[in-house]
């Protein structure tokens, strides 16, 4: 095999999650193709030189497979054909060792230590045919790693060029007390916009650095050199497809793009000093020892070095280290300094327990999660400039909300607001809705969504405003949107009545990965609001969404209007709104899954909240996919089913991924198995392009009913969602 070869290869670098994003920008920096991010990974295609540009250069990626064959099978003995398939002459050479991975889900394959005995045998059984010599297997550090993975009952199989993960740099000689990946050190830097700093000249600090990962992968990137220069080995040195003379030419090119000398200040402080001379001695390792300066100090005696820079830090906590209290005093401590001494600096503070990101005591303008093994951490960015000037409120920052209102661009903004205010309040009023959309990117220039909620219950008098700003493309300057967003945050009290602290800021990206129903900071206290009689709780500060979702509106009542004595069920339920209305609707039974447990306990409260019981409501934790096969092989049969899926959802503890354009027919198929013959399903989605599959009309009565599910509220965007009947052929239409 060589990079001649006129057909693209293709490839998968895995990732941590919360870095796939990152690391799809890294592939195409290097020139990889039909760059595609999925579950745990991104997918992508180019020569064995992008290959191995992407084992030399790559920062957050764990490991890069070459796929060199792939297929479906149907079992245990059709992996083993569809192994032995590949010409393994091309890949092993006599006398090499060999281990094999097996991953993924396949629904005849119930344990993956048989599946990969069965992917080496059919290699061994292979080669001893062929050669006349089985490899010896060598699970530690063998010539060749083989990866099978299996999803949808394809299987993938891959040479694993990285042959361990590429987190290890080589040069950590030992790790403190819980050393940081060195990938995910590299991904809060890229998050941090590190690099760009690190160009600028700005100074970095790390004021806890333990072992030193973070400041030596500071180094590393502000030094540019590649990440793989200081591994002794790659998987691809034992393949056979081995390009050694492509290899040599990669890292020479690499050498040769290293600074020789660093463009910024890099500091590192601890008041351990047996942690300072671990980070010393990795650092020397990593060849930029003379570049960090390094000294022993508590965080309190610890001053600004320069101006203006970048303090990334990653604290003790709970999980981690030591008990929970010298965790909240060391992220009080991180706060102290930002507002006393760090005013003119960035900050990204990465903390394995949301909880504790509150005793920094300053809002975090962005906030990622991200993934320390098996911790789900939160990596919290504090912008420069605004911690001595701002005014705050639940992420709502404004340096001077009195001259920002008086600008032009605030005041028109302030009219086009109070006009939609007058036209849609009355409609609102006219309905009896009282959370509503009242703006959504009406002016170009201002990319908000403002959604207007009123309390209810015990919250009754009580009005907020949710605001979901759409992130800038990279064309547009930040500061000009950052300026533009600060211009229409400063006119909402005045033009709605809704005071500053009730004003919930949020960032939204389109539709991308997971982030729809990503937790921000568990900051938030529910409050209750109403729909049509009922009562629901909404959280404007730990998630992207409210839990509610208010384009929705028209499509619940419907179901209300359908469930009297039905058995009702609503897959992907969220926080159970609809399963509420269709018992208010009168429903016989309902059932509701989803994955989350967070969702089906706010849904549960939902419930309670509207005098509906568990007798005749019951939750389910599963993943809709496997549930609707296991439902269906048990009987289970509904007369009214309400589907709501993500439009993309990669969650861990899935069995697969989901694509709604791609996975939609397989889940309709799927829930009219439970259907009744008398039945309906209904199908609906937020994917913006989504197209229906045409083979689910030639098979079922459907009937697109999105026009007529889009409340007046968003009828500015009339593909806010799609939405469909579906049905048994021969029946009778929904609400006739």
């Amino acid at each position: 095999m060589n990079e001649t070869v006129a057909a693209p290869l293709r490839f998968v670098a895995t990732v941590a999650r919360g870095l796939s994003d990152l690391l799809a920008g890294e592939l195409r920096a290097i020139g990889a193709a039909e760059v595609r991010e999925r579950g745990g990974g991104v997918a992508f295609t180019g020569t064995l030189e992008t290959g191995y540009r992407a084992c030399l250069e790559s920062r957050v990626a764990s490991r890069v497979l070459l796929e060199v064959h792939a297929g479906p099978f149907s079992d245990a003995e059709g992996l083993y054909t569809l192994v032995r398939g590949v010409d393994w002459r091309e890949h092993l050479a006599p006398g090499a060792t060999l281990a094999c991975e097996f991953t993924g889900q396949h629904p005849a394959i119930a344990h993956s230590h048989f599946a990969a005995l069965r992917v080496k045998d059919a290699i061994c059984d292979q080669l001893r045919d062929t050669t006349g010599e089985r490899p010896d297997v060598d699970t530690q550090q063998p010539s060749v790693r083989v990866h099978v993975h299996a999803a949808r009952g394809q299987g993938s199989v891959l040479i694993d060029l990285a042959g361990e993960s590429l987190s290890r740099r080589g040069y950590r000689v030992a790790g403190g007390e819980a050393p940081l990946r060195e990938t995910l050190a590299a991904g809060v830097l890229l998050r941090a916009q590190w690099p760009r700093l690190a160009a600028e000249g700005a100074a970095f600090l790390d004021p806890m650095c333990g072992s030193g990962t973070l400041v030596i992968e500071a180094a590393l990137i502000a030094a540019r050199i590649a990440p793989g220069l200081l591994r002794d080995r790659f998987g691809f040195q034992g393949w056979r497809g081995h390009d050694d003379a492509l290899w040599q030419r990669l890292r020479d090119d690499a050498l040769a793009r290293a600074a020789e000398a660093l463009p910024c200040a890099i500091h590192a402080s601890d008041r351990s000093a047996a942690a300072v001379a671990t980070a010393r001695a990795n650092a020397r390792r990593a060849g930029v020892g003379r570049d960090i300066h390094f000294e022993v100090a508590d965080l309190a005696q610890v001053q600004a070095p320069a101006p203006a820079g970048l303090l990334a830090v990653n604290p003790p906590y709970g999980e981690r280290i030591g008990h929970g209290e010298d965790a909240g005093a060391a992220h009080a401590a991180i706060g102290e300094a930002l507002r006393e001494r760090f005013a003119g600096w960035d900050a990204a503070v990465l903390t394995g327990e949301p909880a504790l990101g509150q005793r920094i005591g300053i809002e975090a303008n962005r906030v990622h999660t991200m993934f320390n093994g098996a911790i789900e951490c939160r990596l919290l960015r504090f912008a420069a400039g605004v911690r001595r000037t701002r005014r705050q409120a639940s992420g709502v920052v404004l340096d001077d909300a009195a001259t920002l209102a008086a600008t032009e661009g605030a005041r028109m903004f302030a009219n086009r607001l109070q006009k939609n205010l007058s036209h849609l309040g009355k409609l609102a009023r006219r309905q009896g809705v009282t959370c509503y959309r009242l703006y959504d990117a009406d002016m170009p220039e201002y990319a908000l969504a403002i959604d207007r909620y009123a309390g209810a219950g015990p919250d009754e008098g009580q009005e907020w405003l949710f605001v979901q700003e759409y992130a800038p493309p990279a064309t547009v300057d930040p500061e000009a949107a950052r300026r533009r967003r600060q211009e229409a945050l400063s006119v909402l009290p005045e033009v709605t009545g809704v005071p500053l602290p009730h004003i919930h800021l949020r960032v939204r990206r389109r539709q991308k990965g997971t982030q729809q129903y990503e937790r921000a900071q568990r900051t938030g206290a529910p409050h209750v609001v109403a729909e049509a009689g009922l009562q629901f709780l909404v959280n404007f500060e730990e998630y992207l969404d409210t839990g509610l979702f208010l384009d929705h509106r028209e499509t619940r009542a419907r179901i209300r209007a359908a469930a009297d004595g039905r058995r009702v069920l609503n897959l992907f339920c969220y926080t159970g709104s609809v399963t509420v209305h269709a018992a208010a609707g009168g429903a016989a039974r309902t059932v509701s899954v989803d994955l989350s447990r967070t969702y089906l306990d706010w849904a549960r409260r939902n419930l309670e909240l509207n005098g509906f019981g568990a007798d005749r409501h019951l939750l389910v934790q599963a993943d809709c996919l496997r549930w609707l096969d296991e439902a269906a092989a048990g009987g289970a049969r509904y007369d009214l089913v309400f589907l709501d899926p993500p439009t993309f959802s990669n969650s861990a503890r899935m069995t697969t991924t989901l694509d709604i354009q791609r996975d939609h027919a397989l889940l309709v198929q799927g829930a009219m198995r439970l259907l009744d013959s008398g039945g309906l399903l209904v199908f609906s989605n937020n994917a913006q392009k989504f197209v229906l599959d045409a083979s689910l009309a030639e098979r079922f009565d459907v009937r697109d009913i999105s026009a007529a599910t889009i409340p007046f509220d968003f009828r500015r965007n009339p593909r806010i969602h799609r939405c469909f009947e579906i049905r048994h052929r021969a029946r009778e239409g929904f609400g006739s």
